[in-house]
């Protein structure tokens, strides 16, 4: 018995003492628009900038073009642009934000009414 447990310690002992080799990994923070512009997320994030997915919808009830957000509870929410610039309206288009709501009445069923501070095409 005091063989087995003897063993059993001393194995694993054995096992957890072996090397591990540090890895390196160089992974970029940065990304790149279809432009060529250069565009940092922690810089934007640290800025107030938010990225998002402009989104089009052609349902009854919903607004045009909404930009999907990243939530802290619900997985995702939706803000309506009031004030989105036509080079923006493709849908899928990632994008980076700064939004201020706006306390007014819903255009649609499921987003929220924003004005657009700034937007900067994501990579």
């Amino acid at each position: 018995m005091f063989l087995k447990i003897g063993l059993a310690i001393i194995s694993t002992l054995i096992l957890s003492c072996g090397t591990t080799e540090k890895q390196t990994q160089t992974t970029s923070t940065e990304e790149t628009t279809s432009a060529g512009e250069v565009i940092d997320p922690q810089k934007l994030m640290a800025e107030g900038y938010m990225l998002g997915t402009v989104v089009y919808s052609d349902k009854e009830g919903d607004c045009p073009y909404t930009i999907q957000m990243p939530g802290d509870k619900m997985e995702f929410y939706y803000l309506d642009p009031i004030n989105l610039d036509e080079s923006f309206k493709k849908d899928g288009q990632k994008v980076w934000i700064k939004f201020s709501g706006l306390r007014r009445m819903n255009r649609c069923d499921k987003a929220t009414p924003a004005e657009i501070i700034d937007i900067k095409k994501g990579g």
